[in-house]
């Protein structure tokens, strides 16, 4: 079966950094376009980044661009989330996302983003 897994969720103050993991099980992992999304309360879920199935190209959301970056190690069946420069409205329940065309898409059960002082 599939599990997308996540990790490295938590609480940070203002301008400080986390990042995330989620390591995916039950798919050919280098075969999936990559993504995060995030839902904040009370706002609709949205795309934060996307990689591609070898990293070539990538895509972020306006509102993080500069200041996160996505990668992935195909080797380790993961994908990564680097946040720096932390924002209160970076706020949010962030979720782990794998597509394929022709076989449907994965998601992750989140993982809890705080940035408060």
């Amino acid at each position: 079966q599939v599990q997308l897994v996540e990790s490295g969720g938590g609480l940070v103050q203002p301008g400080g950094s986390l990042r995330l993991s989620c390591a995916a099980s039950g798919i050919t992992f280098s075969s999936y376009t990559m993504s995060w999304y995030r839902q904040a309360p009370g706002k609709e879920r949205e795309l934060v980044a996307a990689i591609t199935r070898t990293g070539g190209i990538r895509n972020y959301a306006d509102s993080v661009k500069g200041r996160f970056t996505i990668s992935r190690a195909n080797a380790k069946n993961t994908v990564y989330l680097q946040m720096n420069s932390l924002k209160p409205e970076d706020t949010a329940v962030y979720y782990c996302n794998a597509a394929r065309n022709t076989y449907g898409q994965y998601w992750g059960q989140g993982t809890q983003v705080t940035v408060s002082s």
